[in-house]
């Protein structure tokens, strides 16, 4: 788990440490957070979190598409009795803006695939730890803030875990703003 959290921060680091020489070129970068909800077996046993992350999006020159890096970390209660999942990974995904760059809003289209740690703990002292490739299928819109290049990003991606069992299925519901072209 310790290395995931390192992976996720030193992929964050360098997506803001590369984003000032590159941001000509396409690339967008920034943070987000909001409210995760537990789906199927995961929302049996576990209460709706939180979510943060942070992420970096290189837009190909005259095309909608785009390449997305991000990394998340989030919390849950459990539901009825002590004890807590948490979830940190990274995603590598495809992104299309629905409309040109120019506009005032920019729906868009995203898919990919992940590496995502999840960890139980049972609040008595136990917990079990698996990490498992994932898979992710979303949409959001980002919204200009003023002339600048800013954006607010409001955004969604149905995410599924192939944790042992059955898949731990999540949906995170996040704010963000990026920065860069």
């Amino acid at each position: 788990m310790k290395r995931i959290h390192l992976a996720v921060l030193a992929a964050a680091g360098l997506c803001v440490a590369t984003a000032t020489p590159a941001a000509a070129q396409g690339l967008r970068y920034g943070v987000n957070a909001g409210l995760l909800m537990p789906m199927g077996d995961y929302n049996s046993f576990d209460k709706p979190g939180w979510v943060a992350g942070a992420g970096a999006t290189y837009w190909l020159k005259g095309a909608p598409i785009g390449i997305r890096v991000d990394g998340q970390y989030s919390t849950t209660s459990h539901d009825g009795f002590d004890g807590s999942s948490k979830i940190a990974g990274g995603m590598a995904s495809l992104v299309y803006g629905l409309m040109p760059a120019s506009a005032p809003a920019r729906p868009f289209l995203t898919g990919g695939v992940g590496y995502y740690n999840v960890k139980v703990d049972d609040g008595a002292g136990s917990s079990g730890s698996e990490s498992k490739v994932g898979f992710g299928i979303g949409a959001g819109v980002a919204l200009k803030m003023g002339t600048g290049s800013n954006r607010i990003v409001i955004a969604t991606r149905y995410t599924s875990v192939s944790t042992s069992g059955s898949s731990t299925t999540f949906l995170p519901l996040t704010v963000g703003i990026t920065f860069g072209k």
